[in-house]
């Protein structure tokens, strides 16, 4: 199923993958795609082909695509990563990244459209730096620090993610262009680098020492990217400080710029994810997500707002878990199977 809408930038498409149940990403101006539903084939051969053309492409993408055999497992893999951070990130929010809804919430200028877009595009950026350095893409390698061969690199198992490389061909494979003047083109655009510039604000320099008895009369040190998950806080704490904006018109050059409300005398940064319109509560069904009811809850902490006022149910649930475990010689470990009594929290209905 795909949705689209459009602007002064053209049309833009969100597609859903079944099998993902996942997270959308964009599809021609100005960002993103979302693989449609994924084969089983490992990308050998020309299986790649196959994957690519199950993807909701641009003709210029899918080129890219079948001229790069990696490249289609790294599109797989960075909507594994958008996923399944999104709904870590939201799992005690009343919108939890969950799929019913989403196309109508894409449409929309709402916070969480905001964050769609940059928990994707850095899902894709950072999944492309680690296809590099690990060796599946075959038009990139180790990133280019000064002083690391690749060769030598791959020998002392020190390859750097080449984040260099994955930006260049990101913006290559989105074909952005010149920003629009349509509002939402820019707002999309902007969200969208929020997102790589989270994945490049957690790359460090990591060395590694080589020598006699561990002494380091020879160091080599590479770029290493850090956990996604690091990126996604990152991106949850944007989207907690989001700012509103709005059109203006630039005086000084006649282009429509972006405008928010301005913090410590300036308005918003070109880190802030920026939105549009409020978003609605998310409390009950709606166009835009399922609502609340049912949903677990923790009493002490998240019952009061995700059940939106309307009280919980307290169920009794027995489980099971490994317990008095004990390690026998030499490498087995014997557990007993224990059952706990726990009581589950449940927002109500009404």
């Amino acid at each position: 199923m795909d949705t689209c809408y459009r602007n002064d930038s053209g049309t833009t498409c969100f597609l859903y993958s079944q099998e993902h149940q996942n997270v959308g990403l964009t599809g021609r101006e100005p960002l993103v795609f979302l693989p449609a539903p994924f084969s089983n084939e490992p990308p050998t051969g020309k299986a790649h082909l196959k994957q690519c053309e199950q993807m909701t492409l641009a003709r210029r993408q899918k080129r890219l695509c079948r001229r790069e055999p990696g490249l289609a497992e790294t599109l797989r893999e960075s909507v594994r990563l958008s996923l399944l951070e999104c709904r870590y990130q939201f799992r005690n929010e009343r919108w939890n990244c969950s799929l019913d809804g989403r196309g109508s919430l894409l449409k929309r200028g709402f916070k969480e459209t905001a964050f769609l877009l940059a928990v994707s595009s850095a899902a894709l950026s950072h999944a492309l730096a680690k296809a590099c350095s690990s060796g599946r893409m075959e038009r990139c390698t180790c990133d280019d620090s000064p002083g690391i061969q690749h060769r030598e690199a791959w020998q002392w198992g020190v390859c750097g993610d080449n984040l260099k490389y994955s930006t260049k061909f990101l913006k290559k494979f989105l074909g952005q262009k010149r920003v629009s003047k349509d509002l939402r083109a820019q707002i999309d655009s902007h969200n969208i680098n929020v997102g790589i510039r989270a994945v490049k604000s957690g790359l460090k320099t990591t060395c590694k020492c080589h020598g006699v008895s561990g002494s380091c009369a020879v160091r080599t040190c590479w770029k290493q990217l850090s956990p996604f998950h690091d990126t996604g806080q990152l991106l949850k704490f944007r989207y907690d400080t989001a700012v509103r904006v709005l059109s203006v018109t630039n005086e000084a050059t006649g282009e429509t710029e972006l405008a928010g409300a301005r913090r410590h005398g300036q308005s918003h940064r070109s880190t802030d994810l920026v939105f549009l319109e409020d978003s609605p509560s998310f409390c009950r069904p709606s166009r835009y997500s399922p609502g609340t009811a049912g949903r677990s809850c923790a009493k002490d902490t998240s019952c009061q707002s995700l059940c939106c006022g309307r009280g919980y149910n307290t169920a009794m649930h027995l489980t099971t878990l490994s317990c008095h475990c004990q390690v026998r010689w030499c490498c087995h470990v014997e557990c007993q199977t224990c059952v706990r009594e726990e009581e589950v929290y449940t927002c109500k209905n009404t």
